[in-house]
Order: C-alpha cells, then structure tokens, then sequence
C-alpha cells in the first residue's frame, strides 16, 4: 500500500533538511534571511540565535506562555512550538517587524503611552496578538482584547493596562481610517 504525501494547495514539496544542519532561508519581516539550523530547531531559536532578532522571547518554551508569538501568513502563531524548517516558504512577522519606516505601530505606541508593560517579557508577544487583533478588527471590543490575549501569561499583572491601550489603538486606527 502506497501513501500519497498531501501537500496544501499552492506550496510545492520541500527538500529533505538534515540530519546535519543545512543553511535555510525563511522570509522574515520582508526580507530572506539564511542561517544555519538543523531539523529540530524551532522558529524562536532560529529567529533569536541565528539571525539575532531577539525581540521574540522564550518563557515556558512549551506553548503555555505565548512570550515567543510571531505572524506566520498573518496569523498568530506560538514560534517555540513551530519547527523553524516549517516556516519555509512562509511570511514570518516579529516584533521587530511591526516598525514601519522608524515609525511604531500603533499598538506598540499604545502600549508606551498606557504602561502597560513592566518588566517586558511578555510585551513583544501580546504586542503581537493585540496588533492582529487591531489590524483585522479596528472596531474590537474589551472581550475582543481579552480573547486575543487569552493564553498569554503577564506575570506582573498589567492586564487592565493592556486592554487599555488595545482599545486606544483600535479607536486611534478608526480615527485614521476615517481621513
């Protein structure tokens, strides 16, 4: 009996990676980025060791914390349960990557303007899940803020101060789009 290998509309079936390390090239925040890396590497080592973008951070390193979240194709994605290899041929956004001509992304300002970070682990990856959340659905409400950041651990507390500032930049993006 044969098994056909399903492969998504769309995407083509990549080579084989391993079992040495092999240079590979992921797409993040617009640019092609190539380090080396080996088959059970997972996206936030690859992103903070091999090409320095550390502003994505490692907490639990098991899914539970949601520090490490980055846009794989738009979506939320939890980069330490993400193998780096399967990130080929896919959109990745970091923190870093937010930024658009040395101007802050409203959430990111928002979050300065409302302190709504204190010690700063968990910033980079509730940015991440707030900005989604205030691109996709400027019109968000606080129970729309709360689902979004569901999962993410904020061990100083600062949650009321999130929501805050989600909201502020949500109406700051309604603002923009009415000009």
């Amino acid at each position: 009996m044969s098994v056909a290998t399903q492969h998504p509309p769309g995407r083509e079936q990549l080579g084989t990676f391993g079992p040495e390390p092999q240079p590979l090239s992921l797409l993040v925040n617009g640019e092609v980025r190539t380090a080396l890396a080996d088959p059970a590497t997972t996206l936030v080592e690859f992103l903070r060791d091999a090409l320095g973008l550390t502003g994505t951070k490692i907490g639990c390193d098991r899914g539970a914390c949601s520090a490490c979240t980055v846009w794989i194709d738009g979506e939320v994605v939890a980069s330490c349960m993400t193998l780096a290899l399967d990130a080929r041929e896919r959109n990745i956004t970091t923190i870093e990557g937010l930024s658009r001509e040395g101007e802050l992304h409203p959430v990111q300002q928002a979050f300065i303007d409302h302190d709504a970070l204190q010690c700063g682990f968990c910033t980079p990856g509730m940015v991440m899940s707030c900005a989604q959340l205030v691109n996709r659905n400027p019109d968000c409400t606080l129970d729309d803020v709360k689902t979004a950041i569901s999962g993410h651990l904020c061990r100083c507390g600062t949650y009321p101060n999130i929501f805050k500032a989600t909201l502020a930049a949500a109406a700051a993006s309604r603002k923009g789009q009415a000009k």
